[in-house]
């Protein structure tokens, strides 16, 4: 009995004890269940040991088409301290004179401030204690590195360099609508936003670890990963010439027209590239600013400037000669209960003398006379010669043109009559530049295009090229019957202001009232107007294109193209014609014996150079030659007489000297050197940080600054 009920006790304490492990079991699971799927996952900075980072890379530039900076994302620097690595005696020995330095550069905190701040954080262990918030460019971080205790380096002295790019555009607010920005929430506008796929690059990681107090540091990780920095974008856009066509613009601008704002586009006649585009807005302040983009978005009834569509469509279809005869009476002509009027009477005129003297009756009377039967075959015309076609611009923002047809809603028994002097249908400027550029082109149209391609590390990426929206938009034939009527234009019609130049130029002259929301082109005695000239030069042999429009405000008076639009586009028609050397006379023998000044060369490479040379004048050609021996690289200097060359010595285990070189063969050697290239300004190599002569790891940045000089010396 004994033995059986001790049996029993066991058993009894063996089930109590099993029960109690199935009840911890049960919790256990329990609470696994309601971590698992019922408990918020709260972390903090106080139970996580590491964290990653996204590293933002580098946004590649924006370039003129000689490769000057538009936009570029400049490196600045924020500078920290590890308080830990100096020794004592060290640390002991330069703090005052450290803080003494930070408190006079920084300005933000007193040298004793300085002192308690890096001592405390000495104490407590601080390895990336952070001195200021303000970012410091290039040149002022060399001159922080050379403080006190800093000037042992990042081993010794503990300074932290943390590197920051920031968005800047050299040239301001030039061009700056087409340039474009991409804001903090990611919006933008121009190429910065419509190439932004190619221009931000690829994000990076970096691991970062917590350490005692709070302090976040980056450690080396497999899982780090290093970013991938933006592609360069190249565009069509000459920035001398853009500077040129917005100083224009400016200058009418500033003598008070009542103008709302303004656009200016050049475009090349062979290519379509835009070389220059300017948009001026009335800021409100009495300026002017790059705050909307006219000339690519805003559709508008051109008015007479389009009148070179009604003339190239009755020649193309054989309707009309330059010489037909047309009645455009006293001025005043009522068509279906529309009236139309002429700013003068010109009488009976041939077509040619009509379109020159920019007669609305006369045009109103030619396109119905011909069209009127069957209006479909004029919008018909239209279509073909693209005048609305979608361009699909490399940037975003594109207005859509809109040509109204017969069997449309919007189509009344006058507009007909009003098409054929510009008014019932809406364009774009950039749509009427590209369709008299095609006239330039013997009737060839091409597509507008603002960028050239894109690029990485100076080497081409992607080129893009010129394409055909039309190969023919008319005959040839009909191209130069109507060059000759926008010659006519300029030499006895509303254009003679522009008949004065040494080159020649062709185009229309354009005022057209625009209306208002709503509809009607009057309100309360007040109207707005857009004034336009459009054309090409020189005549004989086309090489640009461009288009001026000025917008009006509110007034009761009249805004005349030919005095509104004409001078900017004489300034920029001379501004292009003193640029262009093939335009200019070419010296004769006489002349190049004045020659008292040496041309500026650049140090570079020896047979490219050679080749120049040769085509100097024979001494300071020879000079050169005799004492540039066979060096692969040369270097020049230049006295009153004679440009003197001698060989560039070039070691390839230190950094070289590029000072005075183009751009082109700076990048070639120190990209050869295995070193990476960043460069700021236009022209020749004046600076180089690190200097010559220095020892950089492969990899390491050279920062190069270029800038134009008259004469430039590497010795």
């Amino acid at each position: 009995m004994e033995t059986t009920d001790k049996y029993k006790q066991i058993f009894k304490r063996s089930a109590r004890v099993f029960q109690i492990i199935i009840l911890l079991v049960l919790i256990v699971l329990v609470r696994i269940v309601f971590v698992q799927f019922f408990k918020k996952n709260i972390k903090s900075g106080d139970n996580i040991a590491y964290r990653v980072r996204e590293i933002t890379p580098v946004r590649g530039d924006i370039l003129a088409k000689d490769g000057k900076l538009l936009a570029s994302s400049i490196p600045y620097y924020k500078v920290r301290i590890d308080c830990t690595v100096s020794q004592t005696d060290t640390f002991n020995k330069y703090i005052d004179g450290l803080c003494q330095a930070l408190a006079n550069f920084y300005k933000g905190k007193t040298a004793a401030q300085y002192k308690k701040l890096i001592t405390e954080g000495r104490k407590n262990g601080k390895r990336y204690l952070n001195i200021s918030n303000k970012l410091i460019d290039y040149s002022e971080l060399s001159e922080v590195k050379q403080f006190p205790l800093f000037n042992k380096g990042g081993n010794s002295g503990g300074i932290i360099v943390e590197e920051v790019y920031k968005r800047k555009n050299p040239y301001g607010r030039t061009a700056y609508r087409t340039i474009g920005f991409i804001n903090s929430v990611g919006n933008g506008t121009g190429i910065e936003d419509s190439w932004n796929y190619y221009l931000k690059g690829t994000s990076g990681i970096q691991t970062y670890q917590r350490l005692m107090g709070g302090e976040w540091v980056p450690i080396n990780s497999e899982s780090n990963l290093a970013p991938k920095d933006g592609y360069d974008i190249r565009t069509t856009i000459d920035i001398d010439l853009q500077e040129a066509v917005e100083d224009a613009l400016r200058e009418q601008l500033s003598k008070g027209f009542n103008v709302e704002g303004a656009t200016a586009v050049v475009m090349e006649r062979r290519t379509g590239a835009i070389r220059a585009i300017a948009n001026l807005k009335n800021d409100g302040k009495g300026g002017f600013d790059e705050s909307l983009n006219y000339a690519v978005g805003q559709a508008t009834e051109p008015g007479s400037v389009l009148k070179l569509i009604t003339l190239v469509a009755v020649l193309e279809d054989g309707k009309e000669t330059l010489e037909s005869i047309v009645d455009g009476g006293n001025g005043t002509w009522i068509y279906m209960g529309q009236r139309v009027s002429d700013s003068h009477a010109v009488g009976v005129v041939n077509l040619k003398g009509a379109f020159a003297h920019s007669s609305n009756v006369c045009f109103a009377k030619i396109v119905t006379r011909n069209y009127a039967s069957n209006p479909k075959e004029f919008v018909n015309r239209i279509q073909n010669m693209k005048l609305g076609e979608r361009f699909h611009l490399d940037i975003q923002g594109e207005g859509r043109a809109v040509i109204h047809s017969p069997d449309g809603p919007n189509w009344t028994h006058g507009t007909l009559a009003s098409m054929g002097f510009g008014y019932g249908l809406l364009i774009t400027p950039l749509h009427t530049l590209t369709f008299y550029n095609a006239i330039a082109n013997d009737g060839k149209m091409m597509k507008p295009y603002f960028i050239e391609g894109y690029e990485k590390d100076g080497r081409v990426i992607k080129k893009f090229k010129p394409q055909e929206i039309s190969g023919s938009i008319c005959s040839k034939k009909t191209a130069q019957q109507a060059k000759e009527a926008l010659r006519a234009v300029v030499t006895d019609g509303t254009g003679k202001m522009m008949n004065k130049e040494a080159f020649s130029i062709s185009g229309k002259t354009g005022t057209a009232r625009m209306a208002f929301e709503g509809g009607g082109y009057e309100k309360g005695g007040m109207r707005k107007y857009q004034a336009s000239f459009c054309g090409f030069f020189p005549s004989e042999n086309p090489e640009y294109s461009v288009i001026v429009v000025l917008y009006s405000g509110l007034t009761a008076g009249n805004f005349y193209g030919a005095t509104l639009a004409g001078p900017p586009f004489l300034k920029i028609a001379r501004f292009i014609y003193a640029n262009t050397p093939k335009w200019n006379e070419v010296l004769n023998g006489s002349q190049k014996s004045d020659i008292k000044s040496n041309p500026k060369i650049a140090a570079g490479l020896g047979t490219d150079t050679k080749t120049v040379l040769q085509q100097l004048p024979s001494t300071n050609g020879a000079e050169a030659m005799a004492n540039m021996g066979n060096s692969k690289w040369l270097s020049f200097s230049s006295d009153s007489t004679a440009i003197k060359a001698s060989r560039l010595n070039i070691e390839e285990d230190s950094l070289a000297n590029v000072i005075g070189m183009g751009l082109k063969d700076a990048l070639y050697i120190l990209e050869k050197q295995g070193y990476k290239v960043s460069f700021s300004g236009h022209g020749k190599v004046v600076a180089q940080i690190p200097a010559s002569g220095t020892s950089l790891n492969k990899g390491e940045k050279v920062n190069l600054t270029l800038a134009n000089q008259t004469n430039i010396n590497t010795k």
